[in-house]
């Protein structure tokens, strides 16, 4: 019985699989979500002001909340598209790192429920006749709190999986070894930047934001030179 090759996993060679990977990243709108939207509705420190912006720009709130989703969509396949290209390196560890990234995916997707349900908190007749204002808005600031903690969870354990994805990277002969430097610095930043609500609350980790970069550089070299990888002809 015949081996399958190992730039063949999953029917997929490795160039393909390092392009659905980089046109995931690329079309991932979670930016759109996180520092456009997000920011116009929510004011830190002003719940009322935020409650109100709710309701009065749901649609935008909810195309917040449906960027999230895509994106957490987008992760999956990004997760299945990285799993075959880091194969022929190592196949087990390759999955774990697969899994951490589906952990992240399902906890940032409960976190985002939390934003669901101030949606339909704020937007619901019913919900405003029940609640008397001051506990709408402790009820809609415990829910935004939620998903923020929840959030920085799931981008902790997304960490980890961007720490193996740079073993694996720098232990493979097909990518730069630069890149899987990168983005181990960029996952123990997030690491580091996610624990920071439940650690140190207090500490200015701004200058981490620099190490966030990996990705990018990441999905830069997937989409301009992943479709050049040499293939790997030994069987796993």
């Amino acid at each position: 019985m015949n081996a399958t090759p190992a730039n063949r996993v999953e029917g997929l060679t490795l160039r393909q699989a390092a392009l659905v990977a980089g046109f995931a990243y690329l079309l991932s709108p979670v930016t759109t979500a996180e520092f456009s939207i997000y920011p116009k509705l929510i004011i830190p420190g002003n719940i009322e002001q935020t409650v109100q912006n709710i309701a009065v720009h749901r649609v935008l709130f909810a195309t917040a909340i449906l960027c999230y989703v895509i994106t957490f969509i987008e992760d999956v396949v990004i997760a299945w598209a990285l799993y075959i290209l880091l194969v022929p390196v190592h196949r087990s560890l390759s999955l774990l790192t697969a899994w951490f990234r589906l952990l992240y995916t399902a906890i940032a997707i409960f976190a985002v429920l939390n934003l669901v349900t101030v949606y339909r908190l704020v937007n619901t007749p019913d919900y405003l006749t029940f609640f008397e204002p001051v506990a709408l808005r402790a009820q809609v600031k415990l829910l935004l709190n939620s998903f923020r903690y929840d959030w920085s969870i799931s981008l902790a354990i997304f960490g980890i999986h961007l720490v193996l994805l740079g073993y694996l990277i720098y232990r493979s002969t097909y990518i730069p070894r630069i890149l899987g430097i990168v983005l181990t610095i960029d996952g123990l930043g997030w690491v580091i930047d996610s624990l920071q609500p439940y650690f140190y609350p207090n500490a200015h980790l701004g200058f981490l934001f620099v190490t966030f970069l990996g990705e990018l550089w990441f999905m830069l070299w997937l989409l301009i030179r992943g479709w050049k990888i040499q293939e790997p002809t030994t069987s796993l």
